[in-house]
């Protein structure tokens, strides 16, 4: 397997982290007895559980593009070393941003974006 389709898998099982830390934040903010039942009444989140939320939005965002770098480069057999260290910024760059986001740590979160966008685009570049 290649270092970019490893780390497709590792992003998946990223997703699946999110979503579950997501879904519960979320529902101990609003109450156990809202989040069982049929959730007819909006109920707001608090502000952790908000910028979860947020984090996941933006996660996928990323991913998608992601999902589509690695399987191309694994298709068109146009991965290198450079690729898959792009590959691995994106991923950690994705690790550190969780926790950063639900600190409210600014310049953390914005730098850890930003590397996972330079990530993607190095993947990128050899496909264009």
């Amino acid at each position: 397997m290649t270092p970019e389709l490893q780390y497709l898998v590792w992003g998946v099982l990223l997703l699946l982290g999110h979503i579950a830390i997501q879904a519960t934040l979320s529902d101990l903010s609003k109450g156990i007895g809202w989040a069982l039942g049929a959730r007819d009444i909006p109920r707001d989140q608090n502000a952790t559980a908000a910028r979860m939320e947020r984090a996941l939005v933006n996660f996928l965002q990323t991913f998608v593009g992601f999902v589509a770098v690695s399987l191309a480069l694994s298709v068109t057999e146009m991965g290198t070393e450079v690729t898959a260290l792009g590959a691995a910024m994106w991923f950690w760059a994705r690790v550190v941003y969780v926790p950063a986001y639900i600190c409210g740590v600014p310049l953390l979160r914005s730098i850890a974006w930003f590397v996972s966008i330079a990530g993607l685009i190095i993947m990128l570049l050899p496909l264009i």
